[in-house]
């Protein structure tokens, strides 16, 4: 009687004890909105020059490259893959687009193997502007570069032309499940500066609010900077990660590049970031993005692709790989 009385006692200790624990973390973390900011990679295989099932804008254009011209190499921000793989496929000629191997895969870290001698590159906004200044990137497509990338190419007697060529909006969201639809700017700032810490103070749940960061020197870190005029939280509370998420992006990295179906994007001061709302400047928080180049580039070729990206031709595509026009 007595071991039997030990056992029941024993299981019902630990059976309080996965109760207390499911109730004070295991609910909280899982019903916290995080997954509205797991980290996400581009799917570059989706946006390869070239290929049939790509998900590039195909456009008539007047302007062709042939294997005998110098092309120039092109590279970008994540965001912006999709227009720059774009222009490739419309005025390149084929098979200037090659793969370390041969073939493209996908077992790296950002998802491509492209070979030296290839056209189009993707090192991402930090590596791939970096190699810009350097001369062996000759195009390199992104939100306005940083203070600090500026001060990098200044330091090294480069000067650089950035030319904007597109329109883009800066975007926040949260998880789908979370009751928030929308917040004031103000409001957002007072997140990100520490002073709003529960979404019970903007209309949504008692819980904790855990505010993303972005990696420093990235487009939509320097977005977000300048957003907040470089006066923000570096890092987050550590008990933060029993709240609710919030994270920012550009529009159309977070709704056609990564879409997800369980992350929504909040209205900014009353107005949702659609198309129409950026291209008429009713969204408050939008932005150009960017073709940045060597002002002592010699490649004819880079003055022509830009040409071509502000022309008619160009702003079409633009538009139609899901971005604003000019």
């Amino acid at each position: 009687m007595k071991k039997k009385l030990f056992l029941i006692a024993t299981a019902l200790f630990f059976l309080c004890i996965n109760i207390f624990l499911y109730l004070s973390f295991t609910m909280r973390l899982g019903n916290n909105y995080s997954g509205a900011s797991q980290l996400r990679m581009v799917d570059v295989k989706r946006f390869l020059p070239f290929e049939e099932t790509s998900e590039l804008a195909r456009c008539d254009s007047s302007l062709h490259f042939t294997g005998k011209d110098k092309l120039p190499v092109l590279d970008g921000a994540a965001a912006l893959v999709p227009v720059y793989a774009s222009v490739i496929d419309n005025i390149y000629p084929e098979g200037c687009v090659t793969y370390e191997g041969g073939v493209f895969s996908d077992d790296n870290l950002y998802g491509e193997n492209f070979a030296d001698d290839s056209v189009m590159q993707y090192q991402n906004t930090i590596r791939g502007f970096d190699a810009m200044i350097d001369g062996s990137v000759d195009l390199f497509f992104t939100a306005h570069p940083s203070k600090e990338q500026l001060k990098s190419a200044a330091d090294k007697n480069v000067e650089l032309e950035i030319v904007p060529i597109g329109l883009e909006a800066f975007v926040f969201f949260v998880n789908s499940k979370n009751p928030v639809d929308a917040l004031e700017s103000a409001q957002i700032k007072d997140i990100y500066r520490g002073n709003i810490r529960n979404w019970k103070e903007v209309g949504g749940s008692n819980r904790m609010i855990n505010p993303m960061l972005r990696i420093k020197g990235s487009g939509s870190q320097t977005m977000m900077e300048k957003f907040m005029d470089g006066d923000m939280i570096t890092k987050r509370d550590p008990l933060a990660v029993f709240g609710g998420c919030i994270g920012y992006s550009f529009r159309y990295y977070l709704s056609g590049m990564v879409a997800n179906k369980n992350v929504k994007m909040l209205s900014v001061d009353g107005i949702y970031p659609s198309k129409e709302n950026i291209q008429n400047g009713s969204y408050p928080i939008f932005d150009n993005f960017y073709v940045v180049y060597r002002k002592d580039n010699e490649n004819e070729n880079v003055q022509k692709i830009v040409d071509w990206l502000l022309s008619d031709e160009g702003q079409s595509m633009i538009e139609a790989c899901g971005y604003v026009g000019l």
